[in-house]
């Protein structure tokens, strides 16, 4: 089993590496579904941290259809991720009719060689998914992250299992949504999916007060002990 943890932080993806996992994906902005992390926190991952490093390429929360402005914003973060050696990115692109939109994932599938490229849960609003997995396969992307088109992975476990039998081997079908410890095994015995991608997260928090309206301020970081619990499984 291969388990990439999604990483909003550099403590996040430290914690991810000493938990036992072998990818991040590294990303901000959780809460909004994410985007695109920093540089310094690109470099840092790339050069302090043994596992390998993939970068979600996203310049807003939102939909997935760029205008071509924020598209060549996406090229500009494509050709920086190569120039820091990071190991893959992970990228979406829609059309209107909610089909993937080819002409650009193939260009960013170009663009990023030799990085991998993960088509991530945009995938998962598309209208045809047989459609776009062929479509996605076509355009040379290496992975899908999904969680079988439902409000969970573990909810998605029929469409999950179709898909790792339809991808025969042509990409990696890569689980996604709601995945912990507790029910991991059980997606892993269903759809014999080998690779899965969770955030592993906890709420931390912090004794600064918000001075408007006196709540405690908190945040989601990666916790350690549950990526260990994850890779147990």
């Amino acid at each position: 089993m291969w388990l990439e943890i999604c990483a909003n932080s550099v403590q996040s993806a430290i914690n991810a590496a000493n938990g036992g996992a072998q990818r991040i994906e590294l990303c901000q902005n959780l809460n909004e579904g994410g985007t695109t992390p920093s540089y310094a926190t690109i470099k840092y991952c790339c050069e302090q941290l043994p596992l390998k490093t993939f970068v979600l390429i996203r310049p807003r929360s939102g939909n997935f259809l760029y205008s071509d402005l924020e598209y060549e914003l996406v090229k500009e973060e494509v050709k920086i991720c190569k120039s820091l050696n990071v190991h893959g990115v992970v990228i979406g692109f829609l059309t209107a009719d909610l089909s993937v939109d080819c002409k650009r994932t193939s260009e960013i599938v170009n663009l990023a060689y030799p990085m991998e490229v993960t088509f991530h849960r945009a995938f998962d609003i598309c209208k045809d998914w047989q459609t776009a997995l062929d479509h996605i396969i076509d355009c040379g992307c290496h992975r899908i992250l999904t969680s079988g088109q439902a409000v969970t992975a573990e909810l998605g476990i029929d469409l999950l299992t179709q898909l790792q039998q339809k991808a025969q081997n042509r990409i990696i079908i890569m689980a996604g949504c709601g995945i912990n410890s507790t029910n991991i095994r059980k997606i892993v015995e269903a759809t014999q999916i080998k690779e899965f991608h969770s955030s592993a997260s906890k709420t931390i928090d912090s004794s600064f007060v918000n001075l408007i309206d006196h709540s405690f301020e908190a945040y989601r970081e990666t916790d350690l002990e549950e990526v260990k619990k994850m890779i147990l499984q």
